[in-house]
């Protein structure tokens, strides 16, 4: 059995994010991480991997970026991925990256594909469902849970007010959210020097058109200074919040 776990390339969390002329990231200083969503679900595949009662074979990682997000793919092979796919293209939408991933998956022989289900950048979550129809595969999302059973996978879902098992037979698309493993895993100092040796294909960018385009971004503005009202002063904290704060 093969998982190929499709890896976002995303600023850093703490990262002061700055536009040039307003319809550009400005890249510089920028540190990049891979996408919390879907390191979750690389420590899984690789956790699935390791249990000695399973019978995956690998672990391959996915990311559609330039030759500048391949730091970033090696640490996923530190992790503990077998290989990785870097597809030459830069990632500007969600469906433009979803049809990217789907030309090299759809030959490939993978029996699970995970993807985070959003990227901490844009925050869409549509690439997995985007990818599933592109590909013609089930897709379930919003796995908590993830074990294999034989030749079924057994899930969990998260819902309204409870969960929800669900049973698959493989190939299909898990799109994974927090839960699916307690902690990411950290890199060691021997999966770092491994990782350097092992196999990362560039295949160049399937050139199918993109659909979206950004016309800008705008940071949210500052926020007002904190006021502080007396506890006896009710009167004074009502208008502020009726007439500044509106929410009354």
């Amino acid at each position: 059995m093969k998982i190929a776990v499709c890896l976002g390339n995303v600023p850093d969390t703490t990262t002061k994010v700055k536009f040039i002329d307003g319809i550009e990231l400005d890249k510089s200083g920028i540190q990049w991480i891979i996408n919390p969503w879907d390191e979750l679900a690389l420590t899984r595949a690789i956790e699935l991997k390791e249990d000695g009662n399973n019978d995956v074979s690998s672990v391959t990682v996915i990311t559609v970026g330039a030759k500048d997000s391949e730091p970033t793919i090696r640490k996923a092979l530190a992790i503990g991925a077998d290989d990785a796919i870097r597809i030459d293209a830069d990632p500007t939408d969600a469906l433009s990256v979803a049809n990217e991933l789907a030309e090299v998956i759809k030959g490939k022989d993978f029996d699970i594909i995970m993807c985070g289900i959003e990227s901490s950048d844009y925050n869409g979550a549509a690439v997995g469902g985007m990818l599933a129809e592109l590909i013609e595969l089930p897709s379930v999302s919003a796995v908590s849970k993830l074990n294999i059973n034989g030749d079924v996978v057994e899930m969990d879902r998260d819902i309204d007010g409870g969960k929800e098992v669900v049973s698959v037979q493989t190939p299909f698309i898990a799109i994974v959210q927090k839960g699916i493993t307690k902690e990411p895993r950290i890199a060691a100092m021997r999966g770092i020097m491994m990782a350097r040796k092992k196999p990362l294909v560039v295949v160049e960018s399937s050139g199918n058109e993109t659909m979206a385009e950004f016309a800008g971004f705008e940071l949210p503005q500052p926020k007002a200074p904190c006021k502080m009202v007396d506890p006896e002063n009710m009167a004074e904290l009502v208008s502020l919040l009726q007439n500044e704060a509106k929410v009354l």
